[in-house]
């Protein structure tokens, strides 16, 4: 039996401590929890929408009961086709988090997993992220390769 379940609203607070772990690990910049209380309406809401190509899996805390030791998150969104993805459905991983005391038991391998099998059934056939270099062998051992990146970004 696996450990991973899909998020519910009741697990929206876990995510975003989770999220945040994530973001701190990654930049320095504002470690402040003060946007939580603003985006947890929003989040409760989109996990109690299961088929509104929002998808957030979990792995419950085999220590601390109402707690969650991994998670990922991914979204499905449509861009006008093209040749090798004549739907245009895309996927988008992001927020993958391990709890500090839950790490190297697997967890985010087998969360992955299951976000994976989501976007196939959803006939997603091309599905993207950013690695961090600790994650990096995680995604190329599960077929990921980097790209050259031509982004750019405007904040509003």
């Amino acid at each position: 039996m696996s450990l991973v379940r899909r998020a519910v609203p009741e697990d929206a607070e876990e995510l975003l401590r989770l999220r945040q772990v994530m973001l701190d690990s990654l930049f320095t910049a504002d470690p402040s929890t003060r946007w939580h209380s603003e985006s947890l309406p929003t989040l409760r809401r989109r996990l109690g929408a299961p088929d509104d190509g929002f998808a957030a899996f979990v792995i419950d805390h085999p220590e601390r009961p109402g707690a969650l030791a991994a998670i990922v998150v991914g979204t499905i969104e449509y861009r006008i086709g093209r040749a090798g993805n004549p739907h245009g459905r895309v996927g988008h991983v992001f927020s993958v988090a391990t709890d500090p005391d839950a790490r190297r038991r697997g967890y985010a391998r087998a969360c992955m997993e299951t976000l994976l099998d989501w976007f196939r059934a959803g006939d997603v056939r091309q599905v993207d992220l950013n690695a961090s270099e600790q994650a990096e062998p995680l995604y190329a051992a599960l077929g990921f390769v980097r790209k050259p990146d031509p982004s750019m970004r405007l904040q509003l």
